[in-house]
């Protein structure tokens, strides 16, 4: 029997707080995957729908992008990505009768999670400029309200067309053709609020933004640092390749800020030995950094690497690689060899025996893998942190070469095939030619605007339409007042969505809440049943085939409503694109992908074979690197970190356990002992003390910046937890809130989220 969504927003008033856990997975992860799956489904469509995921004639996991093996389990899934499914999947409905009861004003102040567990969204809806509620509205005329608004802009760059990365492969490339045809780059997505750092660093040093290893070579190496990243809870799947790569033989270096259960100890829920037994222990070592010092680690070892290669020369480092595919080098040594230990110590908080130590696995390892997430990519200094990494590795060859290499573990099961379809602010030259080419038109060649840009340009008034593609782009956004504002500010809000959000709630003059299939549903087309396809987050790309019945007969797919909008906005400005054929049969989009982006030459023959194709990838496949230089580049960086002012704390915002990025399925953080709450405030026992401040204190988190604009996160119950002194941690979006705007990394600028100066201030009467 399926629980009905909360009446009432439950708010913490039952926070309970406990010893957090020293392992990942185990019962407890297939018990709450089943209560998920149970409540939101019932048992006989959580069975029929859970044993699809990730198979190779089934639906991608709406959840992460880690890839799938080529033998899969029959429960090819973790207990968070049963989580995801069964929010999709639900057979909760949000219909017109529940906007009826509704005014955005009762909606403003619900939670996100109130809001997600309301159910699927079922038919268009609008909200006139003035009205207190949204009411239906038919696709026709919704098609024609986004065309009306649009020719109404002095020029296309007025409009903003956001991205979230569930997106398939196919709608992401028609929503660029459609936005360029109309004239702007303006596009936007959750990749510039993420992983932008990531390739940024990569595309200037290796010559492509993504990472360079599949999943075998994960499973090959001698060493694996796991760096910035918590894997039980944002990826739980890949627990189960670092299980395997220890039984190989692989050493596992984790460094991260908190003690994360998931690279302790795991429990694997599909062996015995994981159910009965005491699961693998997965980290050979944890070095616990300061917020902001993996660069200086990294630096530290490639000094150490340096050093070593003078005592033993032509053993330690791989010179003929250094000699035939590198460039830079000797000025990234030099630089290198200064870095100073006092530098060091401070910036990761490590003393120098436990960076030794650590240093003693990198020496003795042939083939060594980085895997990082936003622990690396959401600080001013990101792009030169993972420039240092990539120096790391070509320092012993450790780039084309199996067992070895980057692995930048992406979010969203699709944001990095987004970014391979087009959805970018600043395209190439050469796919915008080949784009031209293709459809005839000349596509505009000046770069649009990226997240921040946007919610800069919404704000001024520079941006009056925005239209989101999936995703929450109010929660996932920093600054949440300037932001909300921002949206405020437009003629037309146009959300493209499965659920109800706080981005349907914070809405332009005129709002369009357009429901669409997701990943688990049949998607019946006039040629037939239609697959979409994606990337992983190791380029591979597969097809995906949702089964079960559309949550209402009012939905269409993603790529049927961009269509739609398409040829409402643009009618006869691009008569060689075809969007009514598109719409009818995806096998035609894939055609005409093919014909446009290197790597998917035969796509509908090719994906169709079991498991799907490799993108190529010139750097791990034949040690080809298409930089500025020709080669694999080494730079020269000077080591930066965060210093915070006497009496402030860093903070990082991070995710719950029972959440995927804005997406909130539940009120507990299992693994660090919070239950039935969220606004916590994760402290060093003795950084509360200094403040006079105990466990289970009430304070407001207060952000300090450069621009003096007070930005308050009130009422967070402080939990005495195992940090680093200096730093704390709290799940975002509720601390978004505290993130300026301004505060962006270099060169990617992705807001700084893992790198907040706060103060905390005792709650008034507490």
């Amino acid at each position: 029997m399926t629980r009905k969504p909360p009446a009432e927003d439950p708010g913490d008033a039952r926070l309970r707080v406990g010893p957090p856990k020293e392992y990942a997975a185990g019962v407890p992860a297939v018990t709450s995957s089943l209560r998920h799956a149970g409540e939101q489904m019932g048992v006989r469509r959580s069975l029929l729908t859970l044993l699809r995921v990730n198979q190779k004639e089934g639906f991608d996991c709406p959840g992460c992008a880690w890839p799938e093996p080529d033998h899969r389990h029959r429960a090819e899934f973790c207990e968070n990505g049963a989580k995801a499914v069964a929010e999709e999947a639900t057979v909760r409905r949000v219909t017109p009768d529940f906007f009826a009861e509704h005014t955005l004003e009762d909606l403003l102040p619900r939670s996100d999670y109130w809001l997600g567990q309301q159910g699927r969204l079922t038919h268009p809806m609008y909200r006139p400029a003035g009205a207190d509620r949204y009411r239906p509205i038919s696709w026709d005329d919704a098609f024609a309200l986004i065309a009306r608004e649009l020719a109404a802009l002095d020029h296309p760059d007025q409009a903003a067309f956001y991205t979230s990365g569930r997106a398939s492969n196919e709608a992401a490339f028609l929503y660029q053709l459609f936005v360029r045809g109309f004239g702007t780059n303006n596009l936007p997505d959750c990749s510039n609020m993420c992983h932008e750092s990531s390739g940024s660093a990569l595309v200037e040093t290796i010559g492509i933004g993504k990472g360079s290893v599949s999943l075998e070579d994960l499973h090959e190496a001698d060493l694996i640092l796991v760096v910035g990243q918590n894997p039980g809870t944002n990826h739980p799947r890949m627990l189960s390749a670092l299980e395997e790569a220890k039984r190989r033989g692989a050493r596992v270096i984790a460094v991260n800020p908190l003690p994360e259960a998931g690279l302790l100890r795991f429990k694997n829920p599909q062996k015995p030995s994981g159910v009965i037994g005491g699961g693998t222990q997965l980290a050979d070592r944890f070095l616990q950094i300061r917020l902001g010092g993996d660069q200086a680690l990294f630096q530290a070892f490639n000094r150490l690497l340096l050093e070593a290669e003078d005592d033993d020369p032509g053993i330690v480092l791989d010179t003929s690689f250094i000699t035939a595919h590198t460039h830079g080098f000797e000025e990234f040594a030099e630089q290198a060899r200064k870095t100073s230990w006092a530098d060091v110590l401070e910036a990761t908080g490590l003393s120098e025996t436990e960076i030794r130590d650590a240093f003693r696995d990198v020496l003795a390892a042939e083939k060594t893998v980085v895997c990082w997430a936003m622990g690396l990519t959401q600080h001013r200094h990101s792009v030169p942190t993972i420039r240092d990494v990539v120096n790391f590795l070509l320092l012993r060859g450790n780039i084309g070469r199996p067992g070895a290499g980057l692995c930048p573990v992406r979010g969203h099961s699709n944001v990095q095939g987004d970014r391979t379809m087009g959805i970018y602010e600043k395209p190439s030259e050469d796919f915008l030619d080949a784009l031209g080419a293709e459809f005839g038109f000349a596509p505009p060649r000046h770069h649009g605007h990226d997240a921040v840009e946007t919610i800069r340009a919404m704000r001024d008034g520079d941006v009056k339409v925005f239209v989101g593609l999936g995703g929450n782009f109010v929660a996932a956004a920093p600054d949440t007042e300037v932001t909300e504002q921002a949206l405020r500010n437009c003629r037309l809000t146009v959300q493209i969505s499965t659920k109800l959000n706080r981005s349907h709630v914070v809405t332009g003059e005129e709002a369009l809440i357009l429901p669409c299939l997701g990943r688990t549903e049949a998607d019946l087309r006039p040629s037939g049943p239609q697959s979409v396809t994606v990337e992983d987050s190791m380029g591979m790309v597969h097809l995906s085939r949702g089964r079960l019945a559309p949550a209402s007969g009012h939905l269409l797919s993603e790529v049927a409503i961009i269509c739609g909008m398409a040829r409402a906005a643009l009618g006869a400005r691009e008569p060689r694109v075809p969007w009514d054929d598109f719409a009818a049969d995806y096998d035609r989009v894939r055609d005409r992908i093919a014909r446009v982006i290197p790597g998917f030459e035969g796509f509908n023959d090719r994906v169709r074979r079991p498991g799907g194709f490799a993108l190529p990838h010139p750097p791990r496949d034949e040690r080809r690197f298409t930089t500025a230089t020709g080669r694999a580049n080494f730079t020269a960086n000077p080591v930066e970190f965060p210093r915070v002012p006497e009496g402030r704390l860093l903070l990082q915002t991070l995710r719950s356990h029972d959440q995927y990025n804005t997406t909130i399925y539940g009120l507990d953080d299992r693994y660090r002992g919070i239950h039935q709450g969220r606004r916590v405030l994760f402290v060093h026992r003795d950084d509360l003390a200094a403040r006079g401040l105990a466990d289970g204190d009430l304070v407001d988190i207060v952000s300090e910046y450069e621009d003096g604009v007070e930005r308050r996160a009130p009422r967070f119950r402080t939990v005495a937890f195992p940090t680093p002194r200096g730093c704390c941690a709290a799940y975002f979006p509720e601390t978004n809130v505290l993130v300026p705007l301004d505060s962006t990394a270099e060169t990617s600028n992705t807001p700084t989220s893992k790198s907040i100066v706060v103060r905390l201030e005792p709650c008034a009467g507490v």
